[in-house]
């Protein structure tokens, strides 16, 4: 048998590893996005409702989804519930500081956001009123 038969076969394989497995290596991860339904508006934001935006994507976006449009781990707060004749500013430093029994939705009890504070929670609820007035939830 010829010995460079082996050889040439091992060539080929590799290129067909590289071949297929060149393109998997090189794409990037794919990130989980949000569907912004039409019509949503983001409006401009000052910086109170930057600092919230921040603080909104640090503590609460994973179960209330990007914008407060909700997720499959919370309701959406782009909801009438939530405006503030229902819900007033109150009542969201106390769900985030103390948790709240589920009342509205079936995504069960809300438990407290381990580690917020006052401070870091005045500018998430700006930012949320600033959406909700934008897409005319008050």
């Amino acid at each position: 048998m010829n010995k460079q038969l082996p050889i040439a076969i091992l060539g080929i394989l590799a290129v067909i590893a590289v071949l297929v497995l060149w393109p998997k290596a090189t794409q990037l991860p794919q990130e989980e996005t949000t569907l912004i339904p039409d019509g949503f508006v983001i409006p401009s934001l000052n910086a109170t409702q930057k600092l919230g935006q921040s603080n909104f994507n640090k503590s609460c976006a994973s179960c209330h989804g990007d914008y407060g449009l909700g997720s499959a781990n919370g309701p959406p707060l782009m909801h009438r519930i939530y405006e503030p004749n229902h819900h007033g500013d109150g009542a969201f430093f106390l769900a985030a500081l103390n948790g709240v029994r589920a009342h509205h939705w079936k995504f069960g009890d809300m438990p407290p956001v381990d580690g917020i504070t006052e401070t870091e929670i005045a500018p998430i609820v700006a930012y949320v009123r600033a959406l909700q007035q934008a897409n005319g939830v008050f």
